[in-house]
């Protein structure tokens, strides 16, 4: 048989018999073409691996391949053949190896112990929306950084975006820089999961560039949140959810993040010492009754807003939904309502946090105590609070909740 060209590739007939039909190539031993009973051929690549057992290897489709190109291949595999390798039963291993979808399932279900449950949520969330879609079907060992950047890249451009079932509580699941850069971030975690389980022996997430996540710059200045009071006054007079107004409310005057105030549960308010007790904070695992948790300090005015919900008896929420067993979810499409009614762009969730924050900063505290202050975690400040907050920081969250209430009127 000749050197294979694309002349003599195109000159191959299917078997009158059924069978199929193989061309072996003249200059490389082992390299050839298969042509299918169906008409399709692919190159191939026939092979003895260190055992002597004999392997055939598929390169590609003829068309998608040049001959060149299909021989190219077919010496690179050979010269892995030679170190040790076998490319072929390398290739079914990975078929049958641990998907991104299955790893997924299992890092959610060793997470479930230990992660906060709103972290866990969204990760989940996410997870479901944007990675099982995109890369679910592939192979964990076979992940390449160029994967990673693709699939960043997809989020980015809305291939996800979709309307969540059921509507309303459901929200919007979007696209998106911010999106993309923490759905790769989470990846990442998964991935170095994989790692510690031997699943896979390199994280192909690190090294990848994420894309600049969106910092939240904007603040309410002492003139906005005097209009912001006004407004909330104006909807709670016309009737809007009073516990959406009393959640927009505690948010600016404790500066929790968003999911820490809406899924507060009462019994993790502790009045007496003017705390949120956090029995899962986040990225530590929860223990049993009495052990180390996250005490975040609540000043004067968020404790009142929170004594002042209207909400059954038998509700275990702080902040309880108007139907249902569960906790209020509505604020974003309220802040759209109280952003029109105050006349004010981009009023987030963040928005109140950095807000909380921003006027703490002009009061004078250092950044250590608002750190304590917003919950993050700074070696000697959040992290020795074992059963009872510190008196600073709760005569600061005390005087800065009262600046904002000025402000609001």
């Amino acid at each position: 048989m000749p050197k294979l060209t694309k002349r003599v590739v195109d000159a191959l007939r299917p078997s009158a018999s059924g069978e199929e039909v193989f061309a072996w190539d003249s200059e490389l031993k082992g390299f050839g073409v298969r042509l299918m009973p169906s008409g399709v051929s692919s190159y191939v690549l026939k092979y003895r691996n260190r055992e002597g057992r004999q392997r055939k290897l598929a390169l590609g489709r003829v068309g998608s391949l040049t001959p060149d190109k299909a021989r190219a291949l077919a010496r690179s595999h050979l010269a892995q053949v030679a170190g040790g390798s076998d490319p072929s039963a390398e290739r079914r291993s990975i078929r049958k190896a641990v998907t991104v979808a299955e790893l997924c399932d299992l890092y959610l279900q060793d997470a479930a112990g230990r992660v906060k449950p709103s972290t866990l949520a969204m990760d989940r969330s996410r997870i479901g929306v944007h990675v099982k879609p995109l890369i679910g079907s592939r192979a964990v060992a076979a992940l390449t950084g160029e994967d990673i950047e693709r699939l960043q890249a997809d989020i980015v451009a809305g291939r996800t975006a979709r309307v969540r079932s059921g509507g309303g509580r459901g929200g919007v699941a979007r696209g998106g820089k911010g999106v993309a850069s923490r759905t790769v971030g989470m990846l990442g975690t998964m991935l170095e999961f994989a790692r510690r389980k031997r699943i896979i022996k390199v994280n192909p997430c690190r090294g990848i560039d994420k894309l600049p996540d969106r910092r939240q710059t904007r603040f309410l200045s002492g003139g906005e949140m005097a209009r912001l009071g006004a407004a909330l006054r104006a909807l709670e007079a016309e009737g809007a959810s009073p516990v959406g107004l009393a959640a927009t409310r505690f948010l600016l005057l404790s500066g929790c993040r968003r999911m820490e105030g809406l899924a507060l549960p009462l019994a993790w308010v502790d009045e007496e010492m003017r705390c949120i007790r956090f029995r899962d904070s986040k990225g530590i695992r929860a223990r049993e009754a009495g052990s180390r948790v996250e005490l975040r300090p609540l000043g004067g005015g968020a404790l009142a807003v929170l004594r002042a919900v209207p909400r059954e008896a038998t509700t275990p929420w702080a902040f309880p939904a108007a139907r249902g067993e569960g906790h209020f979810v509505g604020l974003p499409k309220l802040l759209e309502r109280v952003s029109a009614r105050a006349w004010l762009d981009g009023i987030t969730v963040h928005v109140l946090r950095h807000s909380f924050a921003a006027t703490a900063a002009g009061m004078g505290y250092s950044e250590l105590t608002i750190a304590g202050l917003l919950g993050h975690r700074v070696a000697g400040v959040t992290a020795r609070y074992a059963h009872v907050p510190d008196v600073a920081l709760v005569a600061a969250a005390d005087s800065v909740a009262a600046r904002i209430a000025e402000a609001l009127g």
